[in-house]
This record gives C-alpha cells, structure tokens and sequence, in this order.
C-alpha cells in the first residue's frame, strides 16, 4: 500500500486495535493481534509499556511478519527507533514524547506520524508535521497509570468539524457508548481494553464492526 492508502484506512470506518497486555487476560500479544488480524482489523498499534527493549524488538518483529500477511498497517508506540528496526509503517507519539517536528526529520516522509492531542490547540499543532491525530480520552480511561481527565464527545464533534488530519477517537469507549462517539463524527475508533480484555475478541470485534458498519451505511 502507499501512504495514501494507507492514510485512508483512518477515514473509512475502521477499528484502530492497539495491544496492551496487561489487560489481556493471560493472552500474549501475539495471540491477541492474531485475533485481530483474523477479525478483519487492519490497523495495530503496538503499545507495550513493561517489557524490555530486546523483548519488544523481537515481539515486533513477529507482528509486523503478521500484518504483512494480513495486509494490515502497524504503528509502533513512542519507540520511533523500534519503528525504523522492524520496519513499521508508523510511529504514535505523546505530547511528553519527542516533537513532531524533530520525529519528522528523523523518519521523512514515508512514515506515517500519529500524535496523541487532548485540546484543541495541540490537534491544531498537530497539523503541520502529524498525519493522524489520537484524540484521547473521550471517556474515563484506566490503561495508563496516570489517566487524564475525560475531553467528551463535544470534542470529538469539534474535531470532526475543525481538523485537517484525519483523527481516531480513544479513551474509555466501550460497546454500549460507540454510536455516540460515531455520531459525533468519528470513524476511526480505538477500544483497548473492550478488545483485548474480552473473553471471545474475534466475537467481540465482529459487534463492534456491525455498528460501525450500520453507522457507515447511514451515509
């Protein structure tokens, strides 16, 4: 795929997966994402916050192999090394992570560049080096060890109506809140812990994927 095509994937309605361990119930990464490639999902992110460097080196290696053969794009969490090592599509970075600017120069113009935003003045910034934007957390969220307030689904409105980029909305969305979260505009959603923690994540993708599908079809 081109950039552009891949860039498109973050506009059509898509799950954004990304793999959090912690929360998976005993399951690794590997057979998690596995789960998820099989479902249909084509973009991952992965995001490991307690392992070593040569344990994520070697476990990102083994998911880039797999999205390779599903088709699907991997962006790799703050590690902009890590990125370039395995050959990832992309990087995804926080506002205390090195800046967009500086990353860009790093890694040019083939790689895709997320950032995560929290205000309307960072999404905004975003706009000049980024070619995502996470706008994070819509809701209560507990996969971080110093979780931030909620910004609403207001903000994901205004993001829909104000950004140039194309954006994922993240942050304690779950099941029974997603329409709300694509009635606001957005369509390219990430659920972490309502994925990776449910008992059966290839059935829990696929309710997912029927909402947003029934949500696409509207239009």
């Amino acid at each position: 795929m081109t950039k552009n095509e891949k860039l498109r994937l973050f506009q059509d309605y898509n799950i954004y997966c990304l793999t959090a361990e912690k929360f998976s119930k005993g399951r690794s990464n590997i057979e998690v994402v596995k789960d998820m490639l099989e479902s249909g999902i084509k973009i991952i992110q992965y995001r490991e916050k307690y392992k070593t460097l040569k344990e994520k080196y070697h476990e990102c290696l083994k998911i880039r192999k797999m999205t390779k053969e599903f088709g699907a794009i991997l962006i790799v969490n703050d590690h902009v090394d890590l990125c370039m090592m395995v050959g990832a599509d992309g990087v995804h970075i926080g506002q205390n992570d090195y800046p967009i600017k500086e990353v860009r120069k790093l890694l040019g113009d083939e790689y895709i560049i997320g950032v995560t935003a929290h205000t309307k003045e960072q999404i905004k910034e975003a706009e000049s080096n980024a070619d995502y934007v996470g706008v994070a957390p819509i809701f209560q969220s507990f996969t971080k060890d110093n979780p931030l307030p909620p910004i609403g689904l207001e903000m994901v409105k205004w993001t829909a109506e104000n950004c140039k980029l194309p954006f994922v909305a993240i942050g304690g969305i779950k099941e029974g809140n997603l329409k709300s979260v694509l009635d606001m505009g957005a369509k390219c959603v990430s659920l972490v812990t309502e994925i990776v923690g449910a008992d059966d994540i290839k059935n829990k993708i696929k309710k997912l994927q029927e909402i947003m599908m029934s949500k696409k079809a509207e239009f």
